[in-house]
């Protein structure tokens, strides 16, 4: 069968079937009187074998190997080809997601287009200098995605870069809430850590909402970070998790600082209170911890923080019996001067 008769029934171009021969894949078998190729049934059948595996993604040169190699094992270049496939879709993916940042930042021209692939490259840099001017100057010039600063943001593992970023989020507002939220149920306990970190810095009362229910998280990192962001914010419902931080001595000063904080509101006041001294009364309460919740006491308005403190004043810890006292004297030399 004459080359052209072959190309008709197996699909595949004579010009292929040359560059096959070229290679020394698939030498016809014989040539006729006039020396134009001639291909015998195996040779059409070796045709169909070499487009079968073509199809699974081999090269030309691997399908040689597989087809002439005795010691080339099916197993061996299937793994291979699991492999490179696998990075091939790795890049592809990487190349879609730089694409669909770019149709999201509506680039008025290619000049645009320009500045942002460069944006996005920096944010990827190894140096953290670039990343760090990259997040400064996403909200000057051309936009940076949300999407790529939520990225950056919840993978940053440097201070300074990463305090920058949450600074761009914050300018974005509510942007990209949707995606920090996500990362607030991340496996990865950083990752959750720095979702929340970045919504506490965005203004409004979505960020709010979200931390709110934040404060019910499985992490107990992700709970003690919402409210303090949350008592930053005036929001009550920090209370409880904050008094935990005071007694599990976790950013216990910070914590005591938004109990204060939040006493300004009457209504709130006695509450904080009442939240403090039901945890004096749980024998588990260490004596260091009774003498952080006095402390914490300290700048709680009204008789419920006044009567505990006297009741600490007379602990049979010497320390903390002291720090109640002395917190004692400041409040009533406070009043008075106020009387």
């Amino acid at each position: 069968m004459l080359i052209g008769d072959v190309a008709r029934r197996s699909g595949v171009s004579a010009r292929m079937l040359r560059h096959y021969d070229q290679l020394g894949l698939l030498r016809p078998t014989g040539r006729t009187v006039a020396g134009y190729r001639e291909y015998s049934r195996e040779d059409i059948r070796r045709i169909f074998h070499i487009e079968i595996l073509r199809s699974l993604g081999l090269s030309l040169r691997d399908v040689g190997r597989a087809l002439d190699d005795p010691d080339v094992t099916p197993s061996a270049l299937v793994d291979d080809l699991v492999r490179r496939t696998r990075e091939r879709i790795a890049a592809e993916t990487e190349l879609l997601t730089r694409l669909r940042r770019i149709d999201a930042a509506d680039p008025a021209d290619w000049e645009d287009v320009l500045q942002i692939v460069a944006l996005l490259q920096a944010l990827g840099s190894e140096s953290a200098g670039r990343r760090q001017r990259a997040a400064l100057s996403s909200v000057d010039e051309v936009p940076v995605p949300v999407e790529a600063l939520v990225e950056a943001a919840l993978h940053e593992t440097d201070p300074n870069v990463a305090g920058a970023l949450r600074w761009a989020l914050a300018q974005a507002g509510d942007g990209g809430l949707a995606l920090l939220a996500e990362g607030l149920d991340s496996p990865v306990a950083e990752v959750r850590k720095r979702a929340v970190e970045s919504i506490a810095e965005i203004p409004g009362g979505n960020a709010t909402a979200l931390l709110q229910d934040a404060l019910a998280n499985s992490d107990v990192v992700v709970r003690r970070q919402a409210a303090l962001a949350l008592g930053a914010r005036g929001v009550a419902d920090a209370v409880p998790t904050l008094v935990d931080m005071v007694v599990e001595e976790a950013n216990d000063v910070e914590a005591a600082d938004r109990l204060s904080a939040l006493a300004g509101d009457p209504a709130s006041a006695d509450r904080i209170a009442t939240g403090l001294v039901d945890r004096l009364t749980h024998d588990t309460v260490d004596p260091s911890a009774r003498r952080r919740l006095a402390q914490a006491l300290a700048d709680i308005p009204g008789s419920t923080a006044s009567d505990a403190l006297t009741d600490l004043s007379n602990d049979e810890d010497r320390a903390v019996a002291l720090t109640a006292a002395y917190i004692l004297r400041l409040r009533d030399a406070r009043d008075d001067g106020l009387g």
